[in-house]
């Protein structure tokens, strides 16, 4: 019996599952570096000798347009030894079709036999370029500090509030009416000091294109029992948004629903699909109380993450556009 008791502490020791995991994850870095630094090699040569292609054209030719194509490309660019398959990472799209014509010559492609290859790559090289562009637009746009004294920024403002609440006049710019829909004090502008700019762009967005949705989203932010801050949740949202972008996460939604070149507008309609979601999902979790809410949106978070891992994931608003 003592001897049974001792060989079961044995199986179950936790230090004996962490040994494990090390050891294994060892076993998986040494394997990668040698597939990366040797293997590799060999095996994209073995294969150009039978096929007649290039990796980057056996990629274009056996995925189908979206994320999956374009993250095989990128990875097979920024493996490469070549330092003009690497430099087409960090291209400006002005300088695109020239670079096309050097990858084309340093891989030596016949383009009659693969005619498809070079548009193929083009989108790609788009999209990954484009992926970096637009985030360091949302970045400048988040460095953006709202200020009380520039007139853009205060327009905007109080469009979202006429837009949010058509039939009640804003007494004063400054006044605690800004609480109806969800801003924390009597001025707006120290609600935006974590996002900037961007958070305010998101919700004006967010009630531009899709009025009526974002009102509906706004009379369940005001329910007497479910009800949350609108504003603040929103520029939450943008936080995370902007993470998950900061992360490259948002990679594969981007390249299966933009087949060139992402815009500032995509990344918009992108906080516009987590601020609708986000309202159905606290509805149907039902929170105690809204002390509740980082826990929930961490479970949303992790929710958008798992989509997000998906190959065909595309994460858009399935209400009508109105403008």
């Amino acid at each position: 019996m003592g001897h049974a008791s001792v060989r079961l502490r044995m199986r179950t020791n936790p230090n004996h599952f962490r040994a494990t995991g090390l050891l294994l994850r060892m076993l998986g870095y040494i394997w990668q570096c040698f597939y990366s630094s040797c293997l590799r090699f060999w095996l994209k040569w073995f294969l150009r000798l039978i096929t007649g292609r290039c990796e980057l054209q056996r990629i274009c030719a056996r995925c189908k347009a979206g994320a999956l194509r374009t993250s095989q490309i990128e990875y097979s660019l920024k493996s490469s030894k070549s330092k003009v398959l690497r430099a087409a990472l960090s291209l400006k799209e002005n300088d695109l079709d020239v670079h096309l014509t050097q990858i084309i010559r340093e891989k030596s492609i016949k383009e009659q036999k693969d005619p498809t290859f070079k548009v193929n790559l083009r989108q790609c090289l788009l999209q990954i370029n484009g992926y970096d562009e637009l985030f360091e637009a949302v970045e400048g746009l988040r460095k953006e500090v709202f200020d009380s004294e520039n007139e853009e920024h205060e327009n905007m403002l109080l469009k979202l509030w006429d837009l949010l609440m058509p039939s009640v006049k804003l007494e004063s710019r400054i006044t605690k009416q800004w609480g109806n829909i969800g801003f924390q004090g009597d001025d707006p502008k120290t609600d935006f000091r974590g996002m900037g700019m961007l958070g305010l762009t998101n919700l004006l967005f967010f009630s531009e294109n899709y009025t009526d949705a974002a009102r509906q989203v706004l009379s369940h932010a005001n329910h007497p029992r479910l009800g949350y801050s609108y504003a603040i949740v929103g520029i939450n949202l943008t936080e995370m948004a902007y993470s998950l972008m900061k992360n490259n996460a948002l990679k594969p939604h981007f390249y299966n629903t933009v087949p060139g070149k992402p815009l500032m507008q995509h990344f918009h309609q992108f906080y516009c699909y987590l601020a609708h979601e986000f309202d159905k999902f606290w509805l149907e979790e039902e929170p105690e109380s809204i002390m509740e809410f980082n826990r929930y949106r961490e479970k949303f978070h992790d929710k958008v993450k798992g989509q997000l891992q998906m190959p065909e994931v595309t994460l858009l608003m399935t209400v009508d556009q109105e403008k």
